[in-house]
């Protein structure tokens, strides 16, 4: 059930129970794993569009975090028998095993279409109780995203280190960990950065005593301007140290340097999403998950537009111009997606070798 009244009848998928949260759509063909498991989906129910899902199983590798992040997961045709070398067990299995509510069998074009068209809204997937009326009282109980901080549901509790042994390691990045994804800890690792990932909370003098060559904003769930403590510490940042954010990281950075963020009317999530860098005037196809976007009008002079989303004209990069420091809105590590973007964090990596040097 949708907080307007409208009703999807299915059948159980996953665990038994009750799952709500904020519905959103994705409409990657692939890459299911990785979407149950990014730390960006925390508090979201995620409807896959694309009909059949879980051919392929699930396994121990193909994760961004170490458990699923969904509040719940929609489906059109749930795979019972998957068929692939590398699959450990079903995705119904995987659901189950995590307590994972999740409903398939409904008509997920009609309720993307109903998302697109009035916007994003919570919902309830019960298995235990249909009634409409038990349902929307609960429905009443559900926060909304605006304004919601949920970054303390998947920050790190203590800091760790993420080293490659077979990549010399030149850089000593912090990462602050506002809900990483493990394939930017693994592109960090494949560019020579002996990465130290710190909680959200960690202050600018805690950072500081690693010693960072550049300091990372990761991606993340919920509203951006909700998150005080993360902008607090990358205004004590900036002009210090080299910073590269990515999806939160760059709202975060936006909103660090004076600009404003809002809530877009239903996000942008998957991984086809065409983008052009307004440098080179190439266009790359991208993997998003983001449900706000920094109002452009609101960035200082110092701060210019690097990127543009071709689909809505919205905010997709920008870099501060007088200091070392940029964000894509994007995911240009992928996990799932396209690898078209990849030279931001070789780009990076040419930043924090420039400030080394000088």
């Amino acid at each position: 059930m949708l907080e307007d009244g409208r009703v999807f009848y299915g059948k159980a998928f996953g665990a038994l129970g009750e799952a709500m949260g904020e519905v959103c759509f994705n409409t990657g063909m692939t890459g299911y794993q990785e979407i149950l498991t990014d730390p960006s989906y925390c508090g979201q129910i995620v409807t896959m569009t694309y009909p059949h899902i879980g051919n392929y199983g699930v396994n121990a590798d193909d994760v961004e975090s170490s458990r699923i992040q969904v509040a719940g997961f929609v489906v059109k045709d749930g795979t019972e028998i998957p068929s692939n070398y590398r699959s450990e067990a079903s995705l119904n299995e995987y659901l189950q095993s995590a307590k994972i509510v999740g409903i398939q069998g409904i008509d997920t074009r009609a309720l993307t279409r109903h998302i697109r068209d009035r916007g994003s809204m919570n919902g309830i997937i019960s298995s235990n109780d249909l009634d409409d009326i038990s349902l929307k009282k609960k429905m009443a109980e559900i926060p909304t995203m605006a304004g919601l901080d949920l970054v303390p549901k998947v920050t790190c509790k203590e800091l760790y280190s993420w080293p490659d042994s077979s990549k010399r390691q030149e850089y000593n990045v912090v990462a602050i960990d506002f809900g990483i994804k493990h394939n930017i800890l693994r592109l960090l690792s494949h560019h020579g950065c002996k990465t130290t990932i710190v909680p959200a909370t960690t202050t600018v003098d805690e950072i500081m005593s690693i010693n960072p060559d550049g300091v990372f904003l990761s991606n993340g769930p919920g509203d951006p301007s909700a998150v005080t403590y993360g902008i607090n510490t990358i205004k004590d940042i900036l002009g210090k140290k080299p910073i590269f954010g990515i999806c939160l990281g760059h709202q975060l950075l936006s909103l660090a340097i004076g600009g404003s963020t809002y809530k877009l009317k239903f996000g942008h999530r998957g991984i086809n999403h065409p983008v052009q860098n307004i440098e080179t005037s190439e266009v790359e196809i991208t993997s998003h998950n983001h449900g706000f976007s920094v109002d452009p009008d609101s960035l200082p002079s110092t701060a210019n537009i690097t990127h543009w989303n071709l689909n809505d004209n919205t905010v997709e990069g920008l870099k501060c111009t007088d200091i070392p420091a940029f964000s894509v809105q994007y995911h240009p590590e992928a996990g799932p997606g396209p690898h078209d973007s990849r030279y931001l964090f070789k780009k990076f990596v040419t930043m924090m070798d420039y400030a080394k040097k000088n």
